[in-house]
């Protein structure tokens, strides 16, 4: 397994990835991207067991559910800086007949993709129903996904978590990237959330927090978060991160959520991030 130290090299990369592909066509989401770049990087490098020979059946491994599909320029970068498909492709991000789209879909046949996710609300629904396949299936592989905090407004998040706990589905480990903006502001400006914790809690969940930028805290949870399964819940994380991560003037506000970098800025944002496995 990489090293701490490899594992930040590799989320450098990652992020020198993000802010170029959103600067090449002016469009993107960085500020999520971002933040949930170590997250992402721990869990494709070190936490699962996964093959980058794409089943979309996923038998035998574990398998992950970006649900937040809005953050698709992390989760691009990932997976070709993991082998499932050329480096080089992460030129061809939000253009005309690529493979990857701003948000993930499956009709192109992007390795790697297993649902389309761009509605917000629905990523839980199908996560919890291929962790009842592989349960049926006797396939010991663990399932992930990744919600935003503001996705958590959903009601159908809701109606899922009501479902996961009465179906006892104890070989899933969800996480919500618990950054505290979204689009049009603070969380608590748009819709807050209360005590998330609790009411996690309170559907019937086993509950854990962790410091989503912080590599060895998400390589300790994450391998904490496997030996609760088993026991007849599913699996909470609630990971704090700060959007933009890594690109002083991108963190501390919801402003990129959704913005790209000019020139200038993308200057900016490469001065700060070191180059490690060489840009596409």
């Amino acid at each position: 397994m990489p090293s701490i130290i490899e594992l930040e090299k590799i989320a450098s990369q990652v992020r020198r990835d993000i802010v170029r592909m959103v600067h090449a066509v002016s469009s993107g989401h960085p500020g999520g991207s971002l933040g949930c770049t170590d997250y992402l990087v721990a869990l494709y490098f070190d936490i699962m067991n996964h093959n980058a020979k794409f089943n979309m059946d996923g038998t035998n491994e574990d398998i992950f559910f970006l649900s937040n599909g809005h953050i698709s320029p992390v989760f691009y970068s990932v997976l070709a800086r993991s082998g499932y498909f050329p480096v080089e492709e992460l030129k061809t991000f939000r253009k005309l007949n690529s493979r990857l789209q701003g948000h993930p879909t499956t009709h192109e046949g992007l390795p790697g993709i297993r649902i389309a996710s761009g509605s917000l609300g629905q990523g839980m629904s199908n996560a919890i129903g291929a962790a009842l396949t592989k349960k049926l299936n006797n396939d010991k592989g663990i399932v992930y996904s990744l919600h935003g905090d503001g996705e958590i407004q959903e009601g159908q998040i809701w109606e899922a978590a009501m479902y996961a706990a009465h179906n006892k589905v104890d070989n899933y480990i969800a996480t919500i990237d618990y950054n505290q903006k979204q689009i049009d502001g603070s969380l608590d400006e748009v819709l807050g959330l209360g005590d998330i914790k609790a009411k996690w809690q309170a559907f019937g969940w086993d509950v854990m927090e962790m410091d989503g930028n912080n590599m060895q805290n998400l390589l300790d949870t994450l391998n904490e978060a496997k030996t609760h399964l088993g026991k007849g819940k599913p699996v909470m994380i609630i990971m704090k991160t700060e959007m933009g991560q890594g690109v002083d003037y991108m963190m501390h506000t919801h402003k990129w959520h959704g913005s790209a970098p000019n020139d200038e800025q993308l200057a900016l944002a490469l001065a700060q991030l070191e180059e490690t496995l060489g840009d596409y």
